[in-house]
C-alpha cells in the first residue's frame, strides 16, 4: 500500500511512476479525498474541544445557582454536529482507503519499461535447448499414454482444467516437491513451514490480492479464502508485529495446494497442466529490512536457478517490464523453463521484491537494534521456488524417451526408490 504521507510530497512522482504501469492520473483526487479527511478531523477535534469547554462551563454554572439551559442546548447542537462529523470522517477514511488500496506498487526505477510481456528483457540462459530425433509429445500425451494422467475422469467429478495424476506420475510430483524443500531447508537456508490453507480477508488485503482481484480466488461459506499461493500465509507470519533487526532476514519456504479461479484466462492452455484450478507449489518468502531486498532478490532469483540447474532443466531469466508486472511487485524475475512440445520456454518461477508495499497493507515493522523508540516498515519479497505442476510438465517432456517413457532425472531418484524409468512397469 502506498503511503498518503508520501503522496502529499510526491503527487507528480506518484503518477508518473503509476504511468509507466498504465495507470491513469491518481494524485489529484487522492490530495483531495486527503483534505476533505483532515478538514473534518480538525473541525471534529474543534468540536470536542467546545463541547469539553461548555460541560465545565455547566457545572460550574449549576454549581453557583446559575442558568445552564442555554449551555445545555449548546452541547446537545454540539453532539449532534459530532455525529454527522464522525459519520462524514469514517466515509470518507473509507473512501481513501479503498482508493489507496487498488493502487499497484510503484516500479523500481531499474524496471524496463513496457506495455506487456513483449518488452520484457532476456538477462541470461542456463542449458541448450532440448533436442530429440523423434517426434515429442506433449505432457498430456504422454501422462494419458501411459495410464497415469487423467483428465476426463477429474473434470467428471471436479470441472475443467483439473487433473488425476496416479503411480508414478503422482510418485514423481511428491518427490519433486520434497527435493525442493530439502534444497531450500538444507542448502539455501529457509525454514521449513506447514502453513493454514484458509486465510480470512485480511491476509489477503496484506498480500495485495484483495480488494482487487476477489474474481481470482475461491471463498469458502466460512468467510474464509482458499490461498492462491503460500505467499500469503507465509507474509502473513510478520503481520502486525515488530520484529528485531536481530533475527532478519527472515527465509521461509512451503510446499501447499494453491487455488486460482483462473478468472481471466479463458482459453489458454486448456490441454493439460500448465494451467489449473489447484496446483502444487513451492513457495519461498523473505523479510528483509530495506537496504538488503535488492540483493535479496538476486538471491532468491539464484536459490529458485538452483532447482532447475540441479535437475537439468533449460531455463532463461527474463525481467518482467512495467507493464507486465504483478500488482504488489516493484521489480520482478521470471524462471522460463524450455517445453519442447511448444518449442517455447514457459514460466516456472516468477521472483519479486515488493519493498515495504505489503508491509504497509500488514503493519508490519522492525525496530534498528540502534534505536529504541520507533519502528519502520520492512520490506517483503517472494517466489515460486518452483512450481511443482509445471516441474512436472518439464521432466516430462525434456526426460521423454522414443517409447514414450520417461527418464527419472538423476537427483531424484534417492526420493523415487531408485526407479530410473517412468513408465515401465520393472525398472
Amino acid at each position: 500500500m502506498l503511503d498518503i504521507k508520501w503522496i502529499r510530497d510526491n503527487s507528480d512522482t506518484l503518477d508518473t511512476s503509476l504511468a509507466r504501469r498504465g495507470v491513469g492520473p491518481v494524485a489529484a483526487e487522492l490530495l483531495d479525498l486527503d483534505k476533505r479527511l483532515r478538514a473534518v478531523k480538525t473541525d471534529l477535534q474543534l468540536q470536542q474541544g467546545r463541547r469539553k469547554d461548555l460541560s465545565k462551563k455547566i457545572g460550574l454554572d449549576r454549581a453557583k445557582g446559575g442558568e445552564v439551559q442555554s449551555l445545555v442546548d449548546e452541547v446537545s447542537a454540539i453532539k449532534k454536529k459530532m455525529t454527522e462529523l464522525e459519520d462524514e470522517e469514517r466515509c470518507l477514511s473509507e473512501r481513501l482507503q479503498s482508493s489507496i488500496l487498488v493502487l499497484p506498487n510503484i516500479p523500481h526505477e531499474l524496471v524496463p519499461e513496457g506495455r506487456d510481456e513483449s518488452a520484457n528483457v532476456e538477462l541470461r540462459r542456463w542449458n541448450t535447448e532440448t533436442n530429440f530425433d523423434f517426434e515429442v509429445k506433449d505432457h498430456a500425451d504422454l501422462g494419458i499414454a501411459l495410464g497415469l494422467m487423467d483428465f476426463e475422469q477429474a473434470a467428471a467429478m471436479s470441472g475443467a482444467i483439473f487433473v488425476v495424476l496416479k503411480g508414478q506420475l503422482a510418485l514423481l510430483e511428491r518427490a519433486i516437491a520434497q527435493f525442493m524443500l530439502d534444497i531450500h531447508t538444507i542448502e539455501n537456508g529457509y525454514t521449513e513451514i506447514n502453513p493454514p490453507l484458509l486465510v480470512y480477508d485480511g491476509a489477503l488485503i496484506g498480500t495485495g490480492q484483495l480488494p482487487k482481484f476477489s474474481e481470482d480466488l475461491f471463498k469458502a461459506t466460512t468467510g474464509h479464502w482458499l490461498i492462491p499461493t503460500a505467499e500469503v500465509p507465509l507474509t502473513n507470519l510478520v503481520a502486525g508485529k515488530i520484529t528485531s533487526a536481530g533475527k532478519l532476514p527472515l527465509r521461509f519456504t512451503a510446499s501447499t495446494p494453491c487455488f486460482r479461479s483462473e478468472a481471466g484466462a479463458a482459453g489458454k492452455d486448456t490441454k493439460g497442466m500448465i494451467r489449473s484450478h489447484q496446483f502444487e507449489k513451492v513457495e519461498l518468502v523473505s523479510i528483509v529490512v530495506p537496504q538488503d531486498s535488492d540483493s535479496e532478490l538476486e538471491r532468491m532469483t539464484g536459490c529458485a536457478e538452483s532447482i532447475l540447474q540441479k535437475l537439468e532443466l533449460p531455463y532463461r531469466v527474463v525481467e518482467l517490464c512495467t507493464g507486465d508486472m504483478g500488482f504488489s511487485a516493484a521489480r520482478t524475475y521470471d524462471l522460463e523453463v524450455w517445453l519442447p512440445s511448444q518449442k517455447t520456454y514457459r514460466e516456472i518461477s516468477s521472483c519479486s521484491n515488493a519493498g515495504d508495499f505489503q508491509a504497509r497493507r500488514m503493519n508490519a515493522r522492525y525496530r534498528p537494534a540502534e534505536e529504541t523508540k520507533g519502528a519502520r516498515f520492512l520490506h517483503t519479497l517472494n517466489g515460486s521456488g518452483l512450481a511443482v505442476g509445471r516441474t512436472l510438465v518439464a521432466i516430462m517432456e525434456n526426460y521423454q524417451q522414443r517409447d514414450g517413457t520417461i527418464r527419472v532425472p538423476e537427483v531424484l531418484k534417492r526420493y523415487m526408490g531408485g526407479l530410473n524409468i517412468i513408465g515401465l512397469e520393472h525398472n
